[in-house]
């Protein structure tokens, strides 16, 4: 239960909340584990870079200066999505007609519960490359600084993320179920990585290099 991560995205930033918003989270957090059907997968893919600036991985090809920023000195990226399962949204969508205040505290739980499980099943993966002499770059997701959105579909086709996890993609480009997360994530080797001070943690919630450009909690 991410009590801490629930309250930032309610907008709490590092302050507690009162005991009457602590006890609805923690009753959301009981209602959303009762709920929840966590599931991932992801694929490795090769990456080369173009002197035009185009990014091929493999299956997608796309320009974006972030996105080469952060797989800078890569040579293969891993394809990565996971979902919370319909289950969570349709509760959600329960008590936004019965209690619009609960749903607000069960969409801030179960953004910080995604994240939680993406982080769980990173160092998962993480470690698995570990023993190859290999690091991983922070996920990066379509739509994070000029990642386009519209990469959405080929990364979710190359993944086979409707049959495997269940996740699919409306006429906008917006995933369902709506807590589902996709990502690229850099392979690098472990000494390139460290000799260039690139994160490898699990989020920026622990990690101390406060000027990222692609930090999610400015300080």
């Amino acid at each position: 239960m991410n009590v801490e991560e629930t309250l930032r995205y309610l907008g709490y930033g590092r302050g507690q909340g009162d005991l009457q918003t602590l006890k609805l989270v923690e009753e959301c957090w009981q209602e959303l584990e009762q709920a929840a059907a966590r599931r991932s997968c992801f694929r490795e893919y090769p990456l080369a870079f173009s002197d035009s600036g185009q990014l091929d991985l493999g299956c997608f090809q796309t320009k974006s200066l972030a996105l080469s920023k952060n797989l800078k000195g890569c040579q293969a990226v891993v394809l990565f999505a996971a979902t919370l399962g319909v289950q969570t949204d349709i509760l959600i969508r329960r008590y936004s007609r019965l209690e619009m205040s609960r749903a607000v505290v069960l969409q801030a739980a179960a953004a910080a519960m995604l994240e939680d499980y993406c982080d769980q099943v990173n160092e998962e993966i993480r470690q698995e490359y570990e023993k190859k002499g290999l690091s991983l770059r922070p996920r990066f997701s379509p739509g994070y600084g000029d990642f386009p959105l519209e990469c959405q579909p080929a990364l979710l086709g190359a993944l086979e993320a409707g049959k495997r996890v269940g996740i699919t993609l409306t006429d906008s480009l917006l995933m369902a179920p709506s807590k589902s997360v996709t990502a690229v994530i850099g392979v690098s080797p472990a000494e390139g990585s460290a000799a260039e001070g690139l994160c490898i943690g699990k989020g920026c919630g622990s990690c101390g290099k406060r000027d990222c450009a692609y930090r999610r909690e400015k300080s």
